[in-house]
């Protein structure tokens, strides 16, 4: 495991109006960017692929498959 100058890389399960640590840590990495969000940033996710996003544009590019209209 990479260690990041932000601390260590927290296991979450991903909820629908919330999260769930499962390995303590303070922050996770996106799943499109690969940039560190630290936890208390953390505002978008998929249950269903139990994903992090640093962004509302990467959550919905993630998802929907395309980027979002400007």
């Amino acid at each position: 495991m990479l260690m990041s100058p932000h601390g260590r890389l927290a296991q979450l399960q991903y909820l629908p109006n919330g999260f769930r640590m499962r390995r303590s840590g303070d922050h996770v990495l996106c799943a499109l960017s690969g940039a560190t969000i630290s936890l208390e940033q953390l505002r978008y996710w998929s249950v269903d692929r139990q994903e992090a996003y640093a962004s509302c544009a990467l959550a919905v590019e993630a998802i929907c498959g395309r980027k979002p209209a400007a």
